[in-house]
């Protein structure tokens, strides 16, 4: 195989670029306004790639994804020591199964058929809740096995990107205790557990949230609240689009991996980009933690190496430097590189503004006497985000690189209620979004901390992130009834899992906002040191900084938790709704598509949840329930004239949202005749969804900047077998509100205002945008500046 490789470095580093080149040709010298460069082109063979890896051989990460079996804790009669060294349990022994990692135990459960599937029909309601049964029965144990043996001077770390919600962890005989917490990283330092021979035994057994709540008979906003004592997902308990998860989502719910690193390991690069001269000149901030694991000085050499992939398999390498330090035994230590400077350098655009471009940066650590020692790698899009509280509008305006954004997007809850995350699950989730023309996500506060997974395909297909921490107003102090008003019980595990949580996604350039939670800020305190710790860097307060007086007057931008995005309180402040926090997002329900467009339907400039039907094609109804779930509601005429849609019970547990609001709005659905069926039925509210959702964005579009700088629908999907507020079902199959909305936010849209009957062009992602309106017999086009 023949990979071209194209390299750019400064002179003074061309030997050390050449250094692992089999057959390198000096092309002519090329002149950068700023810099002497070089460039030349390689030819790496298969045999030279052979050579590279063999050097690093041992070094990197594993991943433990295969072989886990998993059994109920209290079918097991031995102990975490016997299960690791004389007891190792087998796949054909009682009481023990394959197990799902990643997963939950209500996933292993459904994998291995010990139970009905949760989201069809109204099998969860035969499902024992963990209320009812105790937390013992959701305590599970999962094994597993794996080869590893080491080298002299190598060091080995077990690592577990989260786990629910707390576990301890048995190794080759070896006991450690994973603290609870839903949302942190645990890494253990194994490397003298081991077994020589490298046959290792792993177990691990995982409790419970420690307040996993109880369903109330009525249902609502996450049951009895309880699990917002914790510092775990809080639609677990169901919410009134989502029936409560049995478990509470208790298991390995993340990856686990094994890392391999010679004497020095890179924990948590930062990177930060800051730009100039009109996005001409830009620098690279690269910020990083080094632990020493010898009991030597370690005299380093640090390397880093940035690179784009121009096409095909063509890559073009524009900067290598190296860095040398010495790091004393048995410590960590924070270095910042020198910046690197891009002269311009290639942006990542939201979708729909531009390319999502993507450096790749790698970080190589080498070790004196003893070679590499650690690597970490990373995409990374150079851009710069920006929001603040418009003046026109009292709506907060988000910019990138300069240009200002109308927000188009939706509310997101996760992929799969039973944290059944993948990759290819990702893909088509986030690329259904990019389909629609969105431009943003909105990760809601009683979901998830998004995984990695998710954030990469964001930054495949431009998809902007508001990502919020784990508070809700109908868990934390203003729901019915009021509870838990302080949020969670143990504040420094919320800041604990918070700060791990900023480490873990802050280098995705798709991440555009924090946000403290939904329809409510977090406690005192933790709102406090949120601020404190996601303050902004000078340079992003003040774009009006040169580059020295960012060197000389403060810390380097990557030295900051994050430093370069905003901190919001909650949903429904600082320029959300009316900015204060009262409840003025919404509403939820169907409307006329006219009302939209009317002046008085919303009143403030950016509205975070705004949501209506979402009914699915027939054949998923058919998939998901029972034949007497295909009974199409009841249409009741009531005296007022306006007919009540009566579900059957079944689409009623999978909270249908009617397609009538009588008194308000007569039903949408009648006026394509009576439904005869369900495939009838189905058909029409597709017609119904695509005319509902389009005009929707229709209408905030059309008064972009004058009344509004975005808004996002409440929700753009479901992580169940739900029968509301989504442009997908569960299965993948969109509905036609996902064409409308496709429809309403393509680049340059001609719409027709229904209330005023005008004609109108807009183009949201521009500083101008343009409005063709018909009056009488005249078009006039107005051209508006932002």
């Amino acid at each position: 195989m023949i990979t071209t490789i194209l390299v750019f470095v400064l002179s003074d580093g061309i030997q050390n670029a050449c250094k692992p080149i089999a057959s390198a040709t000096l092309l002519p010298q090329t002149q950068s306004p700023i810099l002497e460069i070089y460039a030349f082109y390689a030819l790496v063979s298969s045999e030279c790639s052979d050579q590279l890896v063999d050097m690093v051989e041992g070094i990197g990460k594993r991943v433990l994804d295969e072989g886990w079996l998993a059994a109920r804790s209290t079918e097991v009669n031995l102990t975490g020591i016997e299960l690791t060294t004389t007891h190792p349990p087998a796949s054909d022994q009682s009481p023990w199964i394959e197990a799902a990692v990643p997963g939950t135990v209500l996933g292993t459960l459904v994998k291995n058929k010990l139970i009905p599937n949760p989201f069809f029909g109204l099998e969860n309601e035969t499902i024992l809740d963990i209320a009812d049964s105790g937390r013992e029965y959701y305590t599970f144990w999962f094994f597993t096995k794996f080869d590893c043996k080491l080298s002299t001077n190598h060091y080995v770390d077990l690592n577990f990107r989260a786990i629910n919600y707390s576990a301890e962890v048995y190794l080759n005989g070896h006991k450690v205790v994973l603290p609870k917490g839903m949302f942190r990283r645990h890494c253990i330092d194994v490397t003298d557990i081991l077994n020589p021979n490298g046959e290792n035994l792993l177990a691990v057994l995982v409790y419970p949230p420690d307040h996993p709540g109880r369903i109330p008979p009525e249902g609502g906003q996450g049951g009895d609240h309880e699990i917002a004592k914790d510092v775990a997902a809080q639609y677990v308990e169901g919410w009134d689009w989502m029936a409560p998860i049995r478990d509470r989502n208790t298991g390995i719910w993340d990856e686990v991996s094994l890392s391999v690193t010679g004497p020095v390991k890179i924990i948590d690069p930062h990177l930060v980009s800051s730009f100039f001269d009109d996005y001409k000149r830009a620098y690279l901030h690269t910020t990083m933690e080094l632990v020493n694991k010898s009991n030597w000085v370690a005299e380093c050499s640090v390397n880093i190496q940035v690179g784009i992939e121009l096409e095909g398999d063509i890559f073009l390498v524009e900067h290598l430097q190296t860095q040398h330090l010495s790091i004393p035994a048995g410590s960590q230590v924070q270095y910042t590189l020198p910046e690197l400077f891009f002269y311009k350098p290639r942006l990542w655009w939201p979708n729909g503004m531009g390319k999502q471009s993507l450096y790749n940066v790698e970080i190589t650590v080498d070790v004196e006497d003893h070679g590499e020692s650690d690597s970490w790698n990373q995409h990374f899009g150079f851009r710069k985000i920006e929001s603040e509280i418009d003046t026109n509008t009292g709506g907060r305006l988000f910019k990138v690189n300069g240009e200002p954004i109308f927000i188009r997007g939706g509310n997101w809850i996760l992929s799969d209620g039973l944290l059944r995350l993948s990759k290819e699950r990702y893909r088509t989730d986030i690329k259904f979004h990019a389909d629609m023309n969105f431009n943003m996500i909105r990760c809601w506060g009683g979901g998830l901390a998004e995984r990695p997974d998710f954030y990469y395909y964001c930054d495949i297909y431009g998809l902007l992130v508001w990502q919020e921490f784990w508070i809700t107003g109908d868990c934390d102090g203003r729901g019915v009834p009021v509870s838990n008003p302080n949020g969670p019980l143990d504040h420094d595990l919320f800041l604990l899992c918070a700060r791990d949580t900023v480490k873990l996604l802050r280098n995705h350039p798709s991440l555009a906002l924090w946000v403290g939670g939904n329809e409510q800020v977090p406690p005192d305190d933790i709102n406090k040191a949120l601020k404190q710790d996601l303050q902004l860097h000078p340079y992003f307060t003040n774009c009006k900084h040169s580059m020295n007086e960012i060197s000389s007057n403060s810390k380097d931008p990557s030295e900051y938790l994050d430093g370069t995005r905003n901190y919001i309180q909650g949903s429904m402040w600082d320029g959300f709704a009316n900015g204060k926090g009262d409840f003025t997002d919404g509403p939820y329900e169907i409307q006329y598509p006219e009302n939209f467009f009317k002046d008085d339907f919303y009143e403030y400039g950016f509205n975070p949840e705004v949501g209506s039907v979402g009914m699915p094609v027939a054949a998923t109804i058919r998939a998901t329930m029972p034949q007497e779930g295909w009974q199409i509601p009841l249409f009741k005429t009531l005296p007022n004239g306006y007919v009540e849609e009566v579900p059957n019970p079944i689409w009623d547990y999978h909270t249908y949202i009617p397609y009538s609001k009588p008194g308000k709005v007569h039903d949408q659905i009648l006026l394509y005749g009576t439904p005869k069926d369900l495939d009838d039925f189905c058909i029409k509210a597709q017609l119904v969804n695509y005319i509902q959702y389009r005009a929707l964005l229709e209408g905030w579009t059309s008064r972009m900047w004058s009344k509004y700088t975005g808004v996002l629908i409440w929700k753009t999907q479901n992580p169940w077998t739900g029968l509301r507020g989504q442009f997908y079902d569960h299965l993948h199959d969109q509905t036609a509100g996902f064409y409308g909305c496709r429809c309403a936010a393509e680049p340059i849209h001609v719409q027709l205002n229904l209330a005023s009957y005008f004609v109108e062009v807009n183009v949201p992602f521009s500083s101008v945008f343009f409005q063709l309106k018909k009056k009488k017999d005249f078009l006039f086009c107005i051209i508006s500046s932002v």
